[in-house]
């Protein structure tokens, strides 16, 4: 599994949504996106790439484009 595949997986298994709808999600686009979703998000992402993630990106990652620009900072080439 490539870790696109992986952190797609992340969003789709924590908010119930197709692999398309994932690439183009925002925060608050669906109800499950709310503050208790993106923590549980936050949790997921943590965990399926065993990092351990800084408060301000936890409150920067607004979208699924910007959590692979997050991803980044922490080693984590999402591709």
């Amino acid at each position: 599994m490539t870790t696109l595949e992986k952190y797609t997986q992340v969003f789709t298994d924590t908010f119930g949504i197709t692999d398309e709808e994932a690439k183009n999600l925002k925060f608050q686009d669906i109800k499950a996106w709310d503050s208790v979703g993106h923590m549980g998000l936050i949790s997921a992402i943590e965990e399926a790439f065993d990092i351990m993630m800084e408060t301000d990106d936890i409150i920067d990652l607004s979208s699924f484009e910007k959590g692979k620009e997050i991803l980044a900072k922490y080693d984590v080439e999402i591709k």
